[in-house]
């Protein structure tokens, strides 16, 4: 059974840019093996309530602006999970959350990016699920649980976002390499939580973790982690699979939930 998988998506030129975190993304798919199908919550869909996009084929959102031609070239364009949309939205409403269904959207970069480094043949069916941007980590622990029997089904559940973001903190100097000391007592503070397996600091991370704010001025890129701690099983053990940092402050670390 695949584990349940938090990525650190970082900026889109990741797609294009070397970096240790788009090594390592690189090397998981051939890691992991290939799914049958693959689920995303990604930071940079956020709805009302759970929503899956149920395609035939997706299409490639170029959600950002300011970046070279070569990105807004890129496409990646897998399958669809129509079946499987269904199916999850079904779960979620089981488990007494409200979903509903988006007939046209297709992948956005936090969903695509990643996925192009891991499958880049993009033939594994891809669909998405949207996060709620104004609930709170307990609501994506219970989405996560609530999808958590897919991947009995061989599919691999991605909650895809930042384990810091904070855009108007970053650097393309020449200290772009040092992180800030904040940054590092944020990620060593909720790394040793996730470990220790700390449920309700981690739940109430803005209040309890140091600098937690400054780390996240907003929590969208922080919520995808809790779906996949859900999906994953949020008593059980986690991997860290990697850390690393881009532009000084943006923390790349990814994690596997099992």
């Amino acid at each position: 059974m695949f584990p349940a998988l938090f990525l650190s998506h970082g900026s889109p030129m990741l797609a294009l840019t070397d970096s240790p975190a788009r090594d390592f993304l690189r090397g998981l798919g051939r890691e992991l093996g290939e799914p049958s199908a693959i689920l995303v919550a990604s930071a940079h869909w956020e709805t009302a309530a759970p929503a899956f996009n149920s395609v035939a084929r997706n299409t490639t959102i170029h959600d950002f602006y300011g970046f070279p031609p070569a990105l807004f070239a890129m496409r990646y364009e897998p399958p669809g999970a129509p079946a499987l949309a269904e199916k999850a939205a079904a779960m979620v409403a089981d488990a007494g959350l409200p979903s509903t269904i988006d007939p046209e959207r297709g992948l956005d970069h936090g969903a695509w990016v990643p996925l192009s480094l891991m499958y880049p043949a993009a033939n594994i069916p891809v669909l998405q699920v949207g996060i709620q941007s104004q609930l709170d980590p307990a609501h994506h622990v219970r989405l996560g649980r609530a999808l958590a029997a897919l991947r009995e089904e061989d599919v691999l559940i991605i909650g895809s976002g930042s384990f810091t973001h904070n855009l108007a903190r970053l650097r393309r100097d020449g200290a772009e390499a040092r992180q800030p000391p904040d940054v590092v007592a944020f990620a060593d503070w909720f790394d040793t939580a996730i470990s220790e397996q700390r449920m309700d600091d981690l739940l109430h991370y803005r209040s309890r973790a140091p600098f937690a704010v400054q780390q996240h001025p907003t929590d969208e890129h922080l919520l995808p982690l809790f779906v996949a701690l859900g999906a994953g099983g949020a008593t059980q053990a986690a991997e860290r699979l990697h850390t690393s940092a881009m532009y000084s402050s943006l923390r790349m670390d990814a994690y596997a939930f099992r």
